[in-house]
């Protein structure tokens, strides 16, 4: 680890924006543990998942500094965030990466939608303990007290025992009080996409995505779905690595000969 004046440095980023209430209470979750850089969207970023942006400068400045923490605002996605920050804001490689708090839960098959799980999963890939939040409420007015109760217990662990390689941590609170946290895995699920057809004022078609999630396995008792539904936050190590390593000897026994 990595230390200035025996500090780690922590970056913290979310894909609501930069003013958003989330990334506050993820900063008065993390404060006082180290050294803090927050840099972020300048704007809602939702469902942004891994995207970069290729084909426009991207924009950032400094938009306040106190002693413990500087905060940037990004024209860009949260990875544009983390990836800006690695090579061009922070003094060093941070110890420690947190994204979020996200209005909305990211449990299930929507970490590969979401923008705080992109941003958390970049952090990874960068060989950075990297942890992402969310709260399963859109409330604008959603309290996140207990969240950062339970979430600074989270963050010290990491902090303690440190994360495998290339494994990050995807943490789901639900709202209200919660009654402890639960590891568990993934849930099967899928989102039931629909689009709410319109017409704007000259005729012409739009569309608004729309849609329900669908858990496949709402009787099971050890997942991310389960654990928020019962009022436990939810702990799920997430791998970068997404071989299915279980089908690779199967794979090898077809046939890929090919006959002219």
């Amino acid at each position: 680890m990595n230390h200035t004046n025996n500090k780690p440095l922590i970056l913290i980023t979310n894909d609501d924006g930069v003013n958003a209430k989330g990334i506050k209470a993820l900063y008065e979750m993390v404060k006082g543990l180290g050294e803090i850089y927050i840099v972020a969207p300048n704007r809602a970023n939702s469902g942004k998942s891994n995207s970069i942006t290729v084909e426009v400068p991207i924009r950032v400045r400094k938009i306040r500094e106190a002693e413990d923490v500087k905060v940037y605002s990004c024209k860009g996605t949260p990875v544009d965030c983390v990836k800006l920050a690695l090579n061009k804001i922070v003094p060093r490689q941070p110890d420690f990466l947190v994204s979020g708090i996200n209005h909305g839960a990211n449990t299930s098959v929507s970490v590969l939608y979401s923008g705080t799980m992109g941003a958390t999963i970049e952090g990874c890939l960068a060989g950075i303990p990297s942890v992402g939040f969310s709260l399963d409420s859109f409330e604008g007015k959603a309290d996140f007290s207990q969240c950062i109760k339970y979430g600074r217990k989270i963050f010290e662990n990491v902090v303690k025992n440190g994360l495998p390689r290339s494994i990050c941590l995807n943490v789901n609170f639900p709202e209200g009080d919660i009654k402890g946290v639960r590891v568990c895995r993934q849930a099967d699920g899928m989102w039931k996409e629909e689009f709410d057809h319109r017409k704007d004022p000259f005729g012409v078609d739009y569309y608004w995505l729309t849609g329900q999630f669908k858990n496949a396995e709402p009787h099971a008792d050890d997942t991310d779905e389960s654990a928020i539904k019962d009022g436990y936050a939810s702990v799920v190590p997430t791998q970068i690595d997404m071989t299915a390593h279980h089908v690779l000897e199967n794979l090898k026994t077809w046939d890929y000969e090919v006959i002219d």
